[in-house]
């Protein structure tokens, strides 16, 4: 299982992505950030909702360095399927992972081993492939890709001034926080 801090264990799976279906692994995108997007299952009810949401920002996410990776435990068959038939997943141009067997999602604890599901879970991970952030969702709860792209920025900024970190709500421009002991007691 990954750690927050630790470096994730290399992983290979097929993705559906630019109409072919491609073989991935993590250390395909060293030296990148990666966003890791785990849903339950194709053709469903919140899923189509949050991978659209990331695909309209999807930009914003490259611009910074960034790889979007959706992952379910549907095959990339299903993905083809389902991009090719849903107006909201024909907007989708980042990879979309298949996890049949569940082995990413066991590895990064969000499988549901008795519904063969993954939860909703969002991961960035820096481009030494070290976890950086964690966020877990129950399946109704559907997640905001201006929030995990919030996240990538500040931790960006987190990595380019090691010295400086980001408070509760920070986006890009807004006030950090130098860590030390003037600061105990007057935040």
């Amino acid at each position: 299982m990954v750690k927050i801090g630790r470096e994730v264990t290399e992983f290979t799976m097929a993705a559906y992505h630019n109409d072919e279906i491609v073989d991935i692994k993590l250390s395909d995108y060293r030296g990148k950030w990666v966003v890791l997007l785990f849903y339950p299952a194709d053709f469903t009810f919140v899923c189509p909702t949050e991978l659209e949401d990331a695909a309209k920002i999807y930009d914003k996410f490259q611009a910074l360095g960034a790889e979007i990776i959706s992952v379910s435990t549907d095959t990339p068959f299903v993905h083809k399927a389902w991009h090719d038939h849903s107006d909201a997943i024909g907007n989708v141009a980042y990879p979309m992972g298949a996890d049949p067997t569940g082995e990413v999602s066991k590895l990064f604890d969000v499988y549901i081993e008795e519904e063969g599901l993954a939860l909703r879970g969002t991961f960035i991970i820096d481009p030494d492939g070290v976890l950086k952030t964690a966020e877990v969702h129950d399946l109704g709860i559907g997640r905001s890709a201006a929030e995990s792209l919030r996240k990538l920025e500040a931790a960006c900024f987190v990595r380019e001034h090691g010295d400086q970190v980001c408070p509760a709500n920070w986006t890009p421009g807004g006030d950090t926080l130098t860590p030390g002991l003037d600061l105990v007691g007057k935040i």
